[in-house]
């Protein structure tokens, strides 16, 4: 079954060339900071291409951060606590939201935290390729739930284990605002529900089953818009749409099955309001999805009302509708009520969580005598040079 998401730019960056400095020539020294540029700017080449498989991208992920951990802690050994070199080197982000102006820091713990956030997006570009496709095998569709999970357990991860620990507080609007965090990380496990949903009703699941997720669904797109509700609507609000419009789809979908399992349960009065709510429901998202195609902003450019995924819908609440009915008049002669029966407050399953996360070991190169190779004194040292160039950044990644 094919799904259709809304996606955001990725995080650009500029060149880092971990040009540290030493007390004396080390061979082990001199290989680390060849090995942190190399790994990544590898994982930079592969961030922008949505096709490369997990098995290609995690491992390239892992490598950079066993790397960058020595710039974060201290090598066993060497105690506990910030690393001397935490803050030698000067990186520079944009943000996914807020344009091509880059924020720069002389902090590992802000590389951590940018590299985390722009893997959490790649998985989940990467999760909209493949359920794109007009035919999803059931191994693609494990694929693309794993992807949900993993993009927003990395983002779970560096929010809660990271961004407090910055300099700094976050930027407004910047990819570690509270608010823009909560909207990304409610959009990746809600979707990772559609897909659920999808495979549940695939399945021929318990109708009330599929009414408590899709509502469960339907509150966290609520959430995730609401989130961003007061920023910026030039920047925001094409996001913001997108986040609104599946909120009223999958409460549609949730009344629409509330209504099939009450039909069940012979309460035909209250399927048919249920029935009617999900019609009502599925006409907001109509024109939320024509309010969508129309407001600009950055990130997916799309007309979703003319996608399989909404159309699909329509014919299973009338023909559910009508059969209500037609039984209604014929058999229970039951009186519909004015307002729409209560949907499940929780599933008893099938909800969805982001997947634990923890940085990877340091690298093994990281031992003291390397750790003690590097001078702390030039390597905090003033880089008015370096200072100089931020009008001029050469971006590494797509922003796509």
């Amino acid at each position: 079954m094919a799904h259709w998401f809304h996606r955001n730019p990725l995080k650009a960056t500029a060149e880092v060339k971990f040009d540290l400095k030493m007390v004396a020539s080390d061979s082990q020294a001199l290989k680390l900071c060849s090995d942190l540029k190399q790994a990544r700017a590898r994982l930079l080449e592969l961030l922008p291409n949505a096709n490369h498989e997990i098995d290609v991208v995690e491992p390239a992920l892992t490598l950079y951060l066993s790397l960058l951990r020595g710039l974060i802690e201290t090598p066993e050994g060497e105690g506990s606590g910030w690393s001397k070199l935490r803050h030698a080197v000067r990186y520079r982000w944009t943000h996914s939201m807020v344009g091509t102006k880059p924020e720069a820091h002389h902090d590992a713990v802000y590389e951590v935290v940018s590299v985390l956030q722009n893997t959490a997006f790649w998985y989940m570009k990467h999760a909209s390729k493949i359920a794109a496709q007009e035919e999803v095998s059931m191994d693609e569709t494990k694929l693309v739930h794993r992807s949900l999970r993993r993009g927003a357990g990395l983002l779970k991860y560096a929010q809660e284990e990271w961004v407090h620990k910055l300099l700094e507080s976050p930027e407004a609007m910047s990819d570690s605002d509270p608010r823009v965090h909560t909207a990304y990380l409610n959009q990746a496990t809600a979707e990772a529900q559609e897909v659920t949903i999808a495979r549940a009703i695939e399945l021929k699941h318990n109708a009330g089953l599929i009414s408590a997720i899709s509502n469960e669904t339907s509150k966290m797109f609520t959430t995730a818009a609401d989130a961003i509700a007061s920023l910026d609507e030039k920047k925001f609000g094409h996001w913001s749409q997108y986040l609104r419009l599946k909120a009223a789809f999958y409460a549609s979908y949730a009344y629409n099955y509330s209504g099939q399992n009450l039909l069940n349960q012979d309460n035909c009065g209250d399927a048919i309001r249920a029935l009617q709510e999900a019609k009502k429901k599925y006409e907001e998202a109509g024109l939320l999805c024509k309010e969508y195609s129309h407001v600009k902003g950055p990130g997916t450019q799309a007309k979703p009302e003319k996608h399989q995924f909404y159309r699909r819908l329509a014919p299973i609440v009338t023909r559910t509708l009508e059969k209500c009915e037609r039984e209604n008049g014929m058999i229970y002669h039951q009186k519909v009520p004015f307002d729409p029966p209560e949907l499940e407050i929780k599933a008893t399953y099938g909800l969805v969580a982001p997947d634990d996360y923890t940085l990877p070991p340091m690298a093994p190169l990281w031992t003291p005598v390397t750790y003690s190779a590097f001078d702390l004194t030039k390597n905090l040292s003033e880089d008015e040079s370096a200072k100089s160039k931020t009008a001029q950044v050469e971006y590494l990644g797509a922003r796509s």
